[in-house]
């Protein structure tokens, strides 16, 4: 039986990863180096460190990481001055139903620590969550499954005790490797057969989770 459950955040609670693509669009032009949203889905899951290596591979000396992390900044703080962040379909749903049912919950992100507790302020979503880890606060980005054992520690569970949701493949692989049950819900990224055969299951919406927690629930009872 698992009582807890392990969120990541970017593509799986919030619909972010479009909104980088069309941030990194208007980075890349601004600084010379055409449309480079297309950069997400090569850094997708990775902490910061990790994304700008990748970023660096990409760009060799024409990347200058000021320049880029300014302009997106600048995309974001005008995006939000007129929209609110978006919220991906059935979480407010599936919060309550696991807080009704006393399940542990933790966000698990490759985005530093104060950018999700600044998420979930915005959205009134800190008191749903019982620890907060974010890729700044372990050693190895995701596919390393240090930050799922990590955040399983603080929930005080054995990681089989622990369902994980993501949506990309390094943030797949790193809840596997790190022995939780593991579910995908996509994004950007469409499951490959390696992953396919890593997960429980692979579904819709997060509206769609709460009901295949309730139904596995249910087979338990029996």
């Amino acid at each position: 039986m698992a009582h807890a459950v392990i969120f990541d955040m970017d593509g799986l609670m919030f619909d972010t990863e479009r909104l980088y693509c069309q941030a990194w669009d208007y980075a890349g032009e601004k600084a010379g180096l055409g449309r480079t949203g297309y950069m997400v889905m090569k850094t997708l899951g990775t902490n910061r460190e990790t994304g700008r290596a990748i970023w660096r591979r990409e760009f060799g000396a024409r990347y200058h990481q000021e320049e880029i992390e300014g302009y997106t900044k600048e995309f974001f703080d005008q995006y939000y001055r007129t929209h609110s962040l978006p919220v991906k379909k059935g979480l407010y749903h599936l919060l309550d139903y696991l807080k009704e049912r006393g399940f542990r919950t933790a966000v698990a992100s490759s985005t530093p620590r104060d950018q999700i507790l600044k998420h979930l302020k915005e959205t009134e979503l800190t008191g749903f969550f019982d620890q907060i880890v974010g890729g700044d606060c372990v050693k190895k980005s995701k596919p390393d499954p240090e930050i799922y054992l990590h955040a399983c520690a603080l929930l005080k569970m054995e990681p089989a005790h622990c369902y994980a949701l993501e949506d990309s493949r390094n943030g797949l692989l790193a809840a596997s490797a790190a022995g939780c049950r593991t579910i995908m819900v996509p994004d950007l990224w469409q499951p490959d057969e390696e992953i396919r055969g890593r997960v429980l299951a692979i579904l819709p919406d997060l509206d769609a989770v709460r009901d295949y927690l309730e139904h596995q629930a249910e087979s338990e009872k029996q």
